[in-house]
């Protein structure tokens, strides 16, 4: 269980004020990370990329006794029909042979320098594979692929996996039929696990207590692989049309709990755990459909919610 290091804002002090917090709630962290195209087209090494960004937040994770996880996003993390803007800016893509091998070699400098215990090679890729065109979604496939073949021949052990979109692979965000996870798992047949980014308010669930109790369950069954949650939560208060509060949350975070033992799941991850500073959004950003997932508001003061997850993490682990 755990979270990643996002502060409310821009400012070392309030990201490792958090981490200092959490690490208390977590035995470990996650670092979501998008490739950092604009170094790497500059003509930054990959190694050096790596050594002045996760490597030094992943040794602070270690350091207080965190195992350390990180997803490496591919594509626009907040509009899944796009690619990178930093790619989008240069007039570059993905498609791109020369752009794919920049990826393969920041990948294997990610899993040489870093060594994370799980290393996901690409985030929700079933709504890429809706939103995006096509020959994006192709080019995520064969990059991805390739690069795992490269660490395999590396002899990198970390644990590989992609996410999936749980509210897609239901249908909440287009139609409402069961899609499931099966493609992907095709697509991907490299993971040794099975990544889920579950933000179930958004695809159409009213109430924590609404989600069905096989709602991570019947995706695992599509697969013998494990599954464990690598983003996700519920805010505190009400937004895009919802309605929500500090309780809701608390609910949710129990609710979650019962949901991930029905999948057997073997981790589950936030991203924030603290609220993001109204000051970060961007006119026409949809950042703020996600500011208050955190378990902790701005200020690190504890909402209703941090209980919840203190009384999960409590729990006997059970492999």
């Amino acid at each position: 269980m755990g979270f990643s290091a996002i502060p409310p804002r821009p400012d070392l002090g309030l990201l490792l004020a958090g981490v200092d917090s959490f690490r208390r709630r977590a035995d470990a962290a996650i670092l979501h990370q998008s490739v950092p195209w604009a170094a790497l087209l500059a003509g930054i090494p990959a190694d050096s990329a790596v050594r002045s960004n996760e490597l030094g937040l992943a040794n602070l994770f270690r350091g207080y006794g965190l195992r350390v996880v990180i997803t490496v996003d591919v594509t626009d993390g907040l509009a899944r029909d796009r690619e990178a803007p930093e790619l989008v800016a240069a007039g570059r893509s993905i498609t791109e042979s020369a752009i794919q091998e920049l990826y393969s070699d920041y990948v294997l400098s990610v899993a040489t320098l870093v060594q994370p215990d799980y290393l996901g090679l690409a985030a929700e890729t079933n709504l890429i594979r809706a939103a995006a065109p096509d020959s994006v979604y192709r080019a995520v496939v064969t990059m991805a692929n390739a690069a795992a073949a490269q660490l395999a021949n590396s002899g990198v052990t970390s644990q590989l996996y992609v996410s999936v979109q749980v509210e897609v692979a239901w249908g909440g965000l287009g139609g409402g039929t069961y899609q499931g996870v099966a493609t992907d798992v095709v697509d991907f047949p490299f993971i040794d696990v099975l990544g889920l980014s579950s933000y179930p308010y958004l695809g159409g669930v009213t109430r924590p207590d609404d989600l069905p109790n096989d709602y991570y369950a019947r995706l695992a069954t599509e697969t013998s692989l494990p599954v464990l949650v690598v983003e996700g939560g519920w805010p505190s208060t009400s937004v895009g049309g919802g309605s929500s509060s500090p309780a809701a949350q608390a609910r949710y975070i129990a609710r979650q709990a019962a949901l991930l033992d029905a999948a057997q799941a073997i981790a589950v991850f936030q991203l924030t755990f603290t609220d993001l500073h109204p000051s970060i959004f961007q006119p026409g950003s949809i950042l703020p459909l996600f500011a208050t997932l955190g378990l902790v508001d701005t200020a690190l003061a504890p909402k209703p919610a941090l209980g919840a997850w203190d009384s999960v993490f409590a729990r006997p682990w059970q492999p």
